[in-house]
């Protein structure tokens, strides 16, 4: 009687039991996993492997692959084995180089270097050169701005105000209060075509002004609510007829915190003269070059995105309407800007910036 090559005894512990059923029953299992832990499964129940042809869509010589893989290396055994790739074409040295130049140097012609320049120095192609930037996420092109405040105060400023947004205190209510000066009325010189399938919005590039307005703009903290003002100046005059407006609005019963930046208006004779005769009025000025703590500045961004840019106005009444009607549809549901960072976590952002600044050696 002729023999044939013995088969391996596979049996199976109750975790690799486990394990493989759960292989070949998730559905993020790639198929071919899946298919070898059902191939082990069968081979498992004492089956040999032209019984398990049978039942399985494969051929002997793969049964007795992954039979023999299992044995051997057992769950390990059924991953895929790494793939040897093709070889590196540019060495450390040559990354090295890029990034040294591109940290350090700067091109003779220019400020700064772009994958065509950086190429041509260092003797690389340019998509080279963009995979290097790009795994040490490098953007030579890009350059942002900064500003720190140098206010004596900044640190106590930046508690008092963040402790307001943070814990508002009880039977007062918080007000982030600025002005949006100098908003032009703009109309296009030609018609906009507008936008269709495969095609932007286009406008000319030029423009025709029909006036500006200046907007004074109350946000409340806590609900979202805006209360808003139009006059043609921005001098202390028309801040206090808006502080007028506001006292008309918010609720006597209520103390008011106001969080003003450091504009010139805010500080005058006549507006101390004006807290000085409505005690419930509490001021708190931001730092100086710091009006990023102030909300409502948060607020002018989206009106300047919605309403502003890419509005057309054929006169400063079409866009004090304009503004309205934002702030009507913003009134009707409110959405508070939510404040998250303790003042702990910006003033040690602020003093690890401070150190990179301080180390760069510029």
């Amino acid at each position: 009687m002729a023999l044939g090559r013995p088969i391996p005894l596979l049996q199976l512990s109750r975790e690799e039991r486990e394990t493989l059923e759960r292989w070949s029953r998730r559905h993020t299992t790639a198929q071919a996993l899946a298919l070898r832990c059902r191939i082990v499964l069968a081979c498992a129940e004492g089956l040999s492997n032209t019984a398990v042809t049978g039942r399985l869509p494969v051929s002997m010589q793969t049964v007795g692959k992954w039979r023999h893989r299992f044995v051997e290396r057992r769950l390990e055994g059924l991953l895929d084995e790494p793939r040897p790739g093709a070889p590196r074409q540019i060495g450390d040295d040559a990354v090295e180089r890029v990034l040294t130049l591109t940290l350090e140097k700067r091109p003779h012609d220019a400020t700064h270097w772009s994958t065509r320049s950086m190429a041509k120095r260092c003797g690389l192609s340019q998509s080279a050169v963009s995979r290097i930037w790009r795994a040490f996420a490098l953007q030579p092109h890009r350059a942002e701005t900064f500003q720190l405040s140098k206010d004596p105060l900044f640190i106590e400023k930046v508690r008092d105000i963040v402790g307001l947004y943070l814990h508002p205190p009880d039977k007062a209510l918080v007000l982030c209060v600025d002005e949006k000066t100098q908003i032009q009325a703009l109309d296009r010189s030609q018609p906009l075509l507008p936008m269709r399938p495969g095609q932007a919005e286009r406008r000319t590039h030029d423009y025709v002004r029909h006036g500006t307005t200046s907007l004074f703009a109350a946000l409340e903290v806590k609900s979202g609510r805006i209360v808003g003002d139009f006059h043609v100046r921005h001098r202390s005059v028309e801040f206090r007829k808006f502080l007028d407006r506001i006292e008309a609005a918010v609720p006597r019963e209520l103390d008011v915190h106001l969080i003003l930046d450091n504009y010139g208006t805010h500080k005058t004779p006549l507006i101390h003269r004006w807290l000085a005769r409505h005690p419930r009025f509490h001021v708190h000025f931001t730092p100086t070059s710091a009006s990023w703590l102030n909300l409502v500045e948060r607020w002018f961004a989206a009106l300047t995105e919605k309403q502003i840019r890419r509005g057309v106005h054929r006169s400063t009444r079409e866009l004090e309407e304009a503004i309205r009607r934002y702030i009507e549809i913003t009134n009707h549901r409110p959405k508070p800007f939510v404040w998250t960072k303790t003042a702990d976590e910006i003033l040690a952002s602020v003093a690890r910036f401070c150190k990179r600044i301080s180390d760069s050696g510029h």
